[in-house]
This record gives structure tokens, C-alpha cells and sequence, in this order.
């Protein structure tokens, strides 16, 4: 362990003395001029005592240490896997089916609206994984489909008057659409140029729905969207059928957990088909599935398309939700907030994308009470989390070589 610690303490102390020279400026001078110290180091014991319980872990983890603990451990996850695995797999999928359909029931509505947001997440993970963990393709501009599909139904119920069911297939269509056409000039490209490709596609749509004040109100947005709505009979006065708007939150969550119902189903589909199949020979070796005839253009083409189709859905839901839409939405942020539910989770495993997004939700929200620092715990605790699981909190069990489980 002194050996470990020996080879890392230099840069490690370097790093941390960079770090306080630049807090300082952003935390000690105070708006009327004035310099002060204690919030700098306040901020800076903090990130201190965080980075060097990391430090610690991690090379207690590479001299072995932490093998006394970590066995136990494997040896009580392989017998919870044995167990759990003499039970079908659909009485787990009731089980967690009563589960989702319970939880308004038992929890209030700031819970209600948490467990929403992450509903909409998982569906725009499972739509990047698709692109990210199937094909292999960086995509950091993947939000853009998201405002495609909320501006759709933002654009079509104010001026047109058009439910939210009937614009949904409209907006994944239209997603869809949009997908297809960046993907085809740019999809020939690979790695680090394809990423950038995409992230400049990100912006180019945000800055033109920021801009665009005759269609889209610029940076002002949309206000006075309608939620979904459904049709209940009435018998008053005879028969006859009334439009029911789901303002509330707990209607809201149900059609949330429809739509992420369909796009697991859906991409489960995907996954376990030949598509899905061919996919992953492209993520392994472009060029060997190439060689075994793959039309390696067409089939990322269609992944990037499929991708682009969930995040339609969610866009156009999220619209609904919020009654509002704005520019200020679909940030570079947010595509890198879902490109770490895809990789914290496990890329291409659906229940992995499913805990990272709720983790990712979850977690700013149990940390609020730290205020300033709760974004750095969060990130911290991401750190961990990657420092003892690299393939993700649930990898994949069909993986290839750059996998790093493989299940024969």
C-alpha cells in the first residue's frame, strides 16, 4: 500500500494546491471588492477530505486490501444470484410491475415528481444506448431529437390544437426524421470525429430554436401547452364523452411509465433481434463486420434513427408535462446527464441504463440538504462508483471483447 500511495501522493498534492488557487478568485472576493478566505477553505476541506477517502479506497483496492471485504461480498451477491435465479423471470417482472403501479399510492408529490423525471430519463437512456451501447457511436448532441420531439407537440397543440396522442407518433416521426438526415452525411465518419459532429448538431439546434422568435418565441419559449388528455363517458343528460386533462401528478407518472414500458419493451426487441446482433459486430470491428457482409452504413443509419425516435417520445411527453417549453432545456448538459446514465449503469444493459438514470436523478435530490457542495458529493460519488465498477452497476451479460463481462 505505501508503495501505491508513494507513486500518486506528488501529483495528487500538486493537484489539490491548483485547485485552491483557483477556488480562491471564485469564492473569496465578495461583490463589494472585499477578499476573504473562509468559504475557499471551507470548499476547499471539503473537496480535500472527499478526494483522499477516494484516494484511499483506491489504492487500498490495488494492493488488495479490500479483498478481505470484497469476497464476502462476492460470495453473498452469487448466493442472492442463485437464489433469485431459481424464481421466473416473470414473477420478478409482476412483482416490479405492482411495484411502479403502487408507488403514488404510498408516496407524496414531490416523490411523484422525481420518480416522473426519472421515467423520462430512462426512456432517453435506453434511446442512447441504442446509439451509444449497441452501435458503438459517440453521440454528445443525442438532446436535440428531446427538443425535436417537445417543440413538435408544443408547436402543433398551440396552433393546431392537436392532442397529445395524436402529436406523440408525430413527434417521434419527426425526431426520427431529423436523425436520419444528420445521420446520413455524418455517420461515415467514426470515434472523435463523429462525437464532434454530433455535439455541433446539438448546438445548431438549440441556437435555432433560441433564435427562431417567428416559430418557436425565441428564448421565451411556449407557454399554455396541454397536457395528455383522455376521453371519459359521461351519463349526464344521455350519453356522451368528456375531455379529461391529467394535470395531476400521479396521472402524469402512469402515462410516464407507459411510455417507458413501450420503450423497454421495444428496445429489448431491438437488442435480442438480428439488428441488435449486427449492431454489436459493428461496436466490436467495423470493419471485420463490414468484410462479413454487413451494410455497416445502413444499420447505423437506423440506429441513430431509433435513438433519435425515444427521445421524441420523451421530448413530447416532457412538453406535456411542464406545459411549457424553452431553449434552455436541451443543453449540452443534458446529453452529457444521459451519456453517464448510459455508461454508469452499463452500457447496453436495460436494467443498468434503468438504475443509472434513477441514480443520477435521485442522488442531487437526497444530497440538497448539502446545499452549495451537494453537486460535488454527487460527483464524487460517481468517481467511486466508476473506480470499483468501470463496466457499469449492471454490465451487460452479452459482451464482446471491449466488454468487461462476457457470459459464454
Amino acid at each position: 500500500m505505501i508503495q501505491e500511495f508513494k507513486k500518486i501522493w506528488k501529483p495528487y498534492t500538486i493537484g489539490l494546491l491548483w485547485l485552491l488557487g483557483l477556488l480562491w478568485p471564485m469564492l473569496g472576493i465578495h461583490p463589494d471588492g472585499t477578499l476573504s478566505f473562509d468559504k475557499t477553505f471551507t470548499a476547499w476541506g471539503y473537496i480535500t477530505i472527499g478526494t483522499t477517502i477516494c484516494l484511499l479506497l483506491y489504492v487500498m483496492n490495488k494492493s488488495g486490501i479490500l479483498n478481505a471485504v470484497s469476497r464476502p461480498l462476492a460470495g453473498l451477491r452469487d448466493t442472492v444470484g442463485r437464489a433469485s435465479g431459481k424464481v421466473p423471470t416473470w414473477v420478478w417482472i409482476i412483482i416490479l410491475l405492482a411495484a411502479a403501479f403502487c408507488y403514488p399510492f404510498f408516496t407524496g408529490r414531490y416523490a411523484q415528481d422525481v420518480a416522473t423525471n426519472v421515467l423520462i430519463y430512462v426512456c432517453l437512456g435506453l434511446g442512447l444506448n441504442i446509439v451509444v451501447g449497441l452501435a458503438g457511436m459517440l453521440d454528445l448532441g443525442y438532446i436535440a431529437f428531446y427538443g425535436v420531439g417537445a417543440y413538435t407537440y408544443a408547436l402543433l397543440n398551440i396552433h393546431f390544437g392537436m392532442s397529445f396522442w395524436i402529436c406523440l407518433p408525430i413527434a417521434a416521426t419527426l425526431a426520427l426524421t431529423a436523425g436520419c438526415l444528420i445521420g446520413y452525411p455524418t455517420l461515415r465518419m467514426r470515434g472523435d470525429y463523429l462525437a464532434i459532429v454530433t455535439l455541433g448538431f446539438g448546438e445548431i439546434v438549440r441556437i435555432l430554436l433560441n433564435n427562431w422568435m417567428s416559430l418557436t418565441n425565441g428564448p421565451n419559449g411556449i407557454l399554455g401547452i396541454n397536457p395528455p388528455s383522455i376521453y371519459i363517458p359521461s351519463f349526464e343528460n344521455g350519453f356522451s364523452l368528456e375531455v379529461l386533462y391529467l394535470k395531476k401528478l400521479h396521472y402524469l407518472y402512469y402515462v410516464a411509465l407507459f411510455l417507458a414500458i413501450v420503450t423497454i419493451i421495444s428496445v429489448r426487441h431491438l437488442n435480442y433481434s438480428r439488428i441488435g446482433r449486427a449492431w454489436e459486430s459493428i461496436r466490436e470491428d467495423e470493419t471485420a463486420a463490414e468484410l462479413m457482409g454487413v451494410n455497416t452504413f445502413k444499420l447505423k443509419l437506423l440506429a441513430y434513427a431509433m435513438g433519435a425516435l425515444f427521445a421524441g417520445l420523451a421530448g413530447a411527453f416532457f412538453c406535456a408535462r411542464m406545459r411549457f417549453v424553452s431553449p434552455e432545456s436541451f443543453t449540452f448538459l443534458e446529453s452529457a446527464m444521459v451519456l453517464s446514465m448510459v455508461v454508469l449503469g452499463g452500457m447496453a444493459s436495460i436494467p443498468g441504463i434503468i438504475l443509472g438514470a434513477a441514480a443520477l436523478i435521485v442522488l442531487p435530490e437526497v444530497f440538497r440538504e448539502f446545499e452549495t457542495y451537494r453537486m460535488l458529493v454527487f460527483g464524487m460519488s460517481m468517481v467511486v462508483m466508476m473506480l470499483f465498477r468501470p463496466a457499469g452497476l449492471i454490465p451487460a451479460k452479452r459482451m464482446g471483447s471491449r466488454g468487461e463481462e462476457k457470459e459464454g
